[in-house]
Parts: structure tokens; sequence; C-alpha cells
């Protein structure tokens, strides 16, 4: 089969999407119908759903479903998707985080837990809407690259659909994540490379297979829309407003602008006011290609190969990191990036103020703002938010080493109260 550009052939049918109509290119707007299609061939720019919403009312989606089936009328998804098997992602609590406030020093804060979802990580929330719109374009495998937890979300989703799947992960990811991505029993393939390798290796298969989604590749304009859902559910979850300040984190970025988008479409359809706010980005010094480009005052950004133990952002050349660097700069946010020694400290820091284990990218999350309050980049007084973007079950090997018990004692009351003195 030939494909072009961006272009995977399926069975011919007119998907129900809700109410998204048309893509458009991010670079020049051109127009096109809905597609399993992920780069313009107009401008070669990546693609994004444009929808005709209609009016969307609060009462509405408070009526609906504990998941991100709430917010179906704001998604590339078919009217009925709440019937379709499916992992039922979102929902996950917006945690007051007044102790981690304390101990940054910052009035107001609250952390978006997304370790909650189905496979403990936010991916749960794009593959949901990936694997709907999928469905509608006739195809019938499910299949990604991976940096972990979207292999995760993927081979789960697909065993629900009674799909098969796909997943390619660079053969260096974490133990715990080829585990928990191999016990859904799909093709789990391991590849001598890093992500990028991976990646490229999707889109040549995605060309080829035309039965095959790669949520990341050849549905990616559907497949990025689900992560709006954390900016809604954020949005409601304060009592319909907007944080004045968020920290995100960046590996391929898309996560960052779709939370921009949700934040601005919640605004333009009156659910909540359009007040104003800063967007921050979160990287690991060895993979922060968009923090380097922030700190050199470019509007491009420079592939790099990574060196981090924060492998689930390890994406050296991120597809959306332009467009990063423009919602950053539009917000008046920052892009920081911090050492996988601070990642572990973050790691530690949030489970010792708030009993959340996150995983090595909520690690960077939270050593970024530590070092954005430090440099005086976010404002402490300033309401904010951190999203936790995956479980530290995950990534286990991040923090073994260093801690562990206090002691090993005779089983006697006087050999703990020694254990404990000496603490």
């Amino acid at each position: 089969m030939t494909a072009t550009l961006g272009t995977t052939s399926t069975t011919k049918r007119t998907p129900d999407l809700g109410r998204a109509v048309e893509l458009v290119s991010k670079e020049e707007g051109h127009r096109q119908p809905l597609a399993p299609e992920f780069v313009s061939a107009e401008d070669f720019s990546p693609l994004e759903v444009a929808y005709d919403f209609g009016k969307i009312r609060r009462e509405d989606i408070e009526a609906g479903p504990k998941n991100i089936w709430r917010y179906k009328n704001l998604l590339p998804v078919p009217s009925n998707v709440e019937e379709i098997p499916n992992t039922e992602p979102g929902g996950t609590r917006l945690v007051d985080a007044r102790n981690l406030a304390k101990a940054l020093g910052v009035r107001k804060l609250w952390v978006k837990d997304d370790t909650g979802n189905p496979t403990h990580s936010f991916k749960d929330r794009v593959v949901a809407v990936a694997l709907a719109a999928a469905r509608e374009f006739g195809f019938t495998t499910l299949c990604c690259p991976s940096t972990g937890n979207l292999a995760n979300a993927v081979a789960a989703a697909a065993a629900r659909a009674g799909w098969d799947s796909v997943v390619l992960i660079p053969k260096t990811l974490e133990k715990a994540k080829i585990l928990t991505t191999a016990v859904y029993d799909g093709a789990l393939i391991a590849v001598d490379g890093n992500y990028d390798d991976v990646n490229r290796l999707a889109t040549q298969l995605a060309a080829e297979n035309e039965t095959w989604a790669f949520v990341n590749v050849n549905v990616r304009p559907y497949y990025s829309e689900g992560s709006k859902t954390l900016a809604f559910e954020v949005a409601e979850q304060l009592g319909w407003r907007i944080p004045e300040q968020i920290v995100v984190p960046i590996a391929s970025g898309s996560q960052l602008t779709k939370v921009d988008k949700g934040f601005r479409e919640f605004g333009q359809l009156g659910l909540v006011e359009a007040s104003p706010y800063k967007v921050f980005g979160a990287q690991a010094t060895g993979c922060s290609p968009v923090s380097a480009a922030f700190r050199a005052g470019h509007d491009t950004v420079q592939p790099v190969k990574p060196d981090t133990i924060a492998r689930s952002l390890a994406i050296g050349n991120p597809a959306d990191g332009p467009y990063v660097l423009d919602v950053v700069n539009r917000t008046g946010g920052a892009i920081e990036d911090v050492s996988d020694e601070e990642v572990v400290e973050g790691i530690r820091l949030l489970a010792r103020t708030e009993g959340i284990f996150t995983e090595t990218a909520g690690g960077v999350t939270v050593a970024t703002a530590k070092k954005l309050i430090e440099t005086g980049k976010l404002d402490p007084d300033a309401e904010t938010v951190l999203l936790i973007t995956g479980d530290g079950l995950k990534t286990l090997d991040a923090v073994e080493g260093k801690i562990g018990p206090l002691a090993t004692v005779a089983p006697s009351a006087d050999a703990v109260r020694e254990a404990l003195r000496n603490r």
C-alpha cells in the first residue's frame, strides 16, 4: 500500500465524532475533512481538531459520568461513547496540598493526582479518546511507540475493547513498565534504540498497515485532545474557575499545549471566567531541548540525545516543542529543567508531604516548581496547580538504594526504641 504523508487508508465510512467538524493545520490554518491524518499536506504542520460546539452548559457536564466522558461534547468521540467498552479514565482527585505548599513557601497549592487512572497515568485519557476515534475510522488494531506509560494504557485499552495491540518500546525501559504492559498479552516489541528511533519506526509501520491505529501517529490529532480533560477537571474541581498558575511536565509537549487549549475552550464557552493564567513547563536536564530553547529565547527546538532517569519524558525531538514555547510565552510562564538528583528529591518531597508516590515525571514537576519559586519565576502568592501524571510504582529503580528501612533489629521493644533514638 502507498500512503501519502500523514495519511492512513482505512475502511470508508462516515465517522461520528460528535461536535468535531474538521482538521486544521496549526501553522497556516488550512482546513480539511476529519480523517486519520496527522500532518497537513498544505503546510506540513501538525493537524488539530476543530469543533462546532454549539451550546454547552455546566449542568449538562455535571450530570454526566464521573469520568472523561462527562466532557464528550468537547472531544472528538462518538455521541454514544459511554456505551463502547473502554477503561473509563478520568475523575481523578485534585488534592489540596497544604503540606507541600508550606514546604515550598506557596500560599495555595493543588496537586492534580492522575495516578488514580486505570493504568495509573494520564495516558489512559488520551488513549480512550484515540480508541474511540480509531473505531470510527475502521481501524482494528491499537498501536503506539512509547516511553512506558502509553504502552500500559494502549495494551490495557485494547484488551478491554477486544482489539489486538502492537506496542513498541525502547529496550532500556524500566522493568516495571515492561511488565505492566506485557501482562495484557498484546504484542510488545522492544527496540534497540531510544524513543526517537522507536517513533520513526512507528511512523513507517503506520504507513504500511492500514488497520493499525498508532494512537500518537496516524490518529494523533484525536489522541492529543484527551489531555484537555485534565484542564476541564481542574477547572471544574476548583469550582468552575481557572488557576492562576499551572506546572506541566514536558515530553512531546502535547499535554501542555492541550491543557492550555482546554482552559481557553472553557473560557470561550462561558463555562468559566476567561481569566489570565500562566503555564510553566518542566523537563529533566538530561532531556531538556524545550527548556534550552526557552532559556536561549529561540522559537525552535534543537533535538538532543536523552540521558535521564525520567524516561517517560525522554523525547529528544519533541513534536510539539515549538508550540509549547508559544503557549508559555503567550501566558507569561517559564520552562525550567532539573537534575536527576533533584528529580529523586522531588519524588520524596511529594511523598513525605502529601502521601503521593509519583514516578520520575512527577518528581520533575515538583522539583521544577521548587526551582521556579526559588528563582522568582513562579509567584508564591498565586494559586498554583501541579500535574502529577504517573504512579511511582512504575519507576521504583529511581529510588532504589536511596530509601529503605530505618534499621534491622531483633524482635524486641528495646531494639525498636534504640533504633528510633538513633533516627
